[in-house]
Parts: C-alpha cells; structure tokens; sequence
C-alpha cells in the first residue's frame, strides 16, 4: 500500500530532471509539508504572501493547534480556492498548468492552489482585418483576456462557454462559445464530438484544431471563418453562429461559414448602408477578377481574338510582337514571380517588407517588358488580378481563388473560353454541393431565400434587417421588436 512519503516520492521522481521546480519545506504542529512549485509560470508574491506567510504564521501560533488539518481541509486557512489533486499523476499534470501544490506528508493528501501566471502582450488593435470606423481592439494569445473581451461585448447570461482540454503534451485549452436560443443546437452538438474526438499530441495554433474537425478536406475553400476581432465574434454568435477560441492563438473560428459570410467585413456595418453596399459590390466583382482575368486574357488573346475590338488588338499584338513565349507561358511567368514577390513581402521584416514588394514588382514588370520576355498589357492583367485579391477581406478565400487561379489559367489557354466557362461551372456547382455543418455554402443563393438578400450585394439599413440568417438562426430568428 501507498503511504504519503511514496506519493510526494513520486512527485518528485518525476519532476527531478525539471531544474525550474521549487520546492519549500515546512514543519507545522509536528506535520511536514513541502511546498512544490514552478516559479516562472506561477504568481510569486501571491504565492508567497497567500500561501508561504500564511504557514509561517501558522507555525509560530500556538492556538488551534488541534483543528489545523481540519482548517485545511475545509478551505479555512488560506484566503485561496483549494482542491485534492485525486493522484500523483494528477497533482504533476496541474503542477505544469501552473498550479502550487501542497503536500501533507503525513496525511496522504496534495493540495492544489491555481496561481497560473503567464507573460502576455496586451490588448492592440487589429493587424488583419483594419477598419477606419470601428473598435480598434482584437484578440491576444491569453484566452482569459479573449473571454474576457468577449463578455464585454455580449453581457448576457445566455452566452455560454463550454471548456475542452486538447492535446496530449500541450494540454491546451479550447472554448467552445454560443448564445443559447440563437444558435442550431445540432451544430453544437456536432462540435462538441468533434473537439472531443481530437486526439492528437500537441495543439500549438487554432488552424490544428479546424483541420482536425474539416469535414470537407477535399476542397480549397474554407470550412472555417477566422477573425481576430471580438465585434466579429460577438456579432456572429447574435446572428446564431458558433465560436470556436483556443489559448494561445489570437484568433478564433466561427461556424457555420458560408461563401457570402467570408465576403463581407465588420466596417460594413460601421459605414453609412449606401457606402458599405457600393464597397461591397467592389468587392464581390474583383473577388471574381482575382480568379479569372488571367484566364479570361488568356483564353481571349490565344483562340478568341475576333472578341476584341479592332484597336484593341492591334495594341495586343504590337505589344507581343517580339515576344518569345506564348500567352499561357507569359501569364504564368507573371503569377509565379507576383506569388514570389508576395510571399517575400510576407517573410521580410513588416518596416521594409510591403515597400520591397511594391517596389520589387514594379521593377522586375518593368524590367520584363523592357527585356522583351513578357508583354505590357500582360503585366497590367497579372497586377490588377494581384491587387483585385487584396481585395477580398479574409485571407483564405483568397488564398483559395489563388489556388483555382493556376488551373483555370492552364485551362484557358489551352481550351478557351469555352474550357474556362466549363471550368467555372464545375467550381459553381462544387460550391452548390459544399456544405458546412450542415449549412449550404452558397445560401442563400442555393438554397434560393430572396428574403436574405438584403444583406448580400448590398446592405439595407438595419433598421429593415430584422430576422437573423436562416442559416445559422433556429427558434429565435427576430432580432429586432415589430414597430
């Protein structure tokens, strides 16, 4: 049988090659404990005003010397919330979260105070997803000060929090958060299985916990919405979505997703309905520039030239008179070297690493035309398709029609207009097909709800949007009183 010497043993067994482990030793009214800590994740001066100071009181004071262990136990004698680690492996795992254990020696029994303190930046404003209008704040990688972001926004006792600890080493923490009544419980149902079911080592970021749960991993677009700014989130759980937030990581999912839900952007509804309605129009038409210009020029220039005015293509042809290569082959020069130029942009340090980009397109364009390796109006197509997908407010849709750009290219300019009109169909009805958590991907285009086409195209005052989406909204779909 185990006796209390063996237990703090074991503790100590397994931490001894954990040089960052404290441990304090105490001998009150002839019991021993040992204070077992990690200094660099726990709040020092607490602990050791709370805890430490409170047993060298205790050990000079000569009264209550008889009920000691029963003060203890009862959660008397420390002005802290205590709670029986139930095994050594138990009291080891809180010990690394940042709990303070206490071991009672002779009583068998390991006491756990939570006294976690980790180094976070504080709250800034977002870097992603800017809006001139607006809350400025957005989400930090300490999921307390997220929660604690969310509750100011959403002040409601229907706001729920469900909380999950994943992962076999990281034991990181996720929170499941909706708004009871609003939301599709089987939708809640479903993504409490699916948390439940990871099972994997570490969990370092929140896209490790949206891959473990995709559904559809055979497509390029996304299954979830990321944001990085509490509004959003606040804003779509009123609307009857899902939030999905994980320590660590300043950003949080949003379930169910639809094509139209990743179109639109927060100063939408900060901005006047007429300005936000003309900057959405913007939006949706150079989202489909990004993804199909290239392969339209190409398709055009290469097998469908009687299209093109007279004029026109007598500056086309002008243009690619001494060219070596053909259509196709300049078009994809061009992509290959922006994506470069993109991703260095990405990789180099932020105070120089847009302007290298910008510049570095420009003089490489230039250089290109000049040497005679590429044409002018190619040049002018590949960075208006470039910007056009700047244009689209959340990165993986368009990463996702940067993706389907190349194939619709090859497909252009080795078929036509036809090919690329085939090819497009084919991703329209992919995207008619797909569907998240139950919730079809193009409504309310397919399925067809004219009612909710106030906030599409365009937005109407929100005076007028009084119903919530159906396709995330279940009983209570009014969010507005009758007037």
């Amino acid at each position: 049988m185990a006796t209390h010497i063996t237990m703090v043993e074991q503790v100590k067994g397994q931490l001894a090659a954990n040089e960052d482990v404290d441990y304090q030793n105490f001998l009150i009214h002839g019991h021993s404990f040992v204070l077992i800590y990690i200094a660099s994740i726990i709040n020092v001066p607490v602990m050791q005003e709370r805890i430490a100071y409170v047993l060298v009181q205790e050990a000079a004071a000569e009264q209550n010397k008889e009920n000691f262990v029963s003060r203890l136990d009862n959660g008397s004698l420390f002005p802290l919330h205590s709670v029986l680690a139930q095994s050594p492996e138990d009291a080891i795992n809180q010990l690394v979260q940042g709990k303070v254990l206490l071991c009672l020696n002779e009583a068998n029994k390991i006491y756990m105070f939570d006294l976690v303190k980790y180094e976070k930046r504080s709250v800034s404003e977002s870097q992603n997803e800017l809006v001139v209008i607006g809350p400025q704040e957005a989400f930090i990688e300490d999921i307390d000060t997220n929660l604690s972001l969310l509750r100011h926004k959403i002040k409601h006792p229907d706001l729920k929090t469900v909380r999950y600890e994943v992962g076999t080493y990281t034991k990181t923490i996720i929170y499941l958060v909706y708004i009871e009544g609003l939301c599709k419980q089987d939708i809640v149902k479903d993504l409490d299985e699916e948390i439940r079911k990871i099972d994997i080592d570490a969990v370092l970021g929140i896209s490790y916990t949206a891959e473990q749960m995709k559904k559809g991993n055979r497509t390029p677009f996304p299954q979830f919405q990321y944001t990085e700014r509490p509004d959003s989130v606040a804003a779509s759980l009123l609307e009857g979505r899902i939030g999905i937030m994980q320590d660590g990581t300043p950003s949080a999912l949003l379930v169910p997703v639809t094509l139209l839900s990743l179109m639109q952007s927060s100063e939408d509804y900060y901005q006047s309905y007429m300005s936000a309605s003309w900057i959405r129009i913007v939006r949706i038409f150079f989202s489909l520039i990004s993804m199909l210009l290239p392969s339209l020029y190409v398709a055009i220039t290469t097998f469908q030239t009687d299209m093109i005015p007279t004029a026109l293509l007598l500056t086309i042809t002008a243009a690619r008179e001494n060219i070596p290569f053909s259509a196709l082959t300049e078009a994809f020069i061009m992509e290959l070297t922006f994506e470069g130029l993109r991703e260095a942009g990405t990789r180099i340090p932020k105070p120089v690493g847009q302007t290298i980009s910008i510049i570095g397109a420009i003089v490489i364009g230039q250089a290109a035309v000049q040497a005679g390796i590429v044409s002018s109006p190619m040049v002018i197509v590949v960075s208006i398709t470039g910007i056009a997908s700047y244009i689209i407010p959340h990165f993986e849709l368009g990463l996702a029609l940067r993706l389907l750009r190349f194939p619709l290219l090859i497909i252009g300019g080795t078929t036509g207009l036809i090919g690329v009109f085939i090819a497009a169909f084919i991703v329209f009805g992919h995207l008619v097909n797909l569907k998240t958590f139950g919730t079809p991907y193009m409504q309310p285009f397919a399925p067809l709800v004219l009612k909710e086409w106030k906030d599409i195209f365009v937005r109407v005052p929100s005076p007028d949007m009084k119903n919530r989406p159906s396709a995330y909204a279940t009983r209570n779909t009014r969010r507005q009183k009758q007037k």
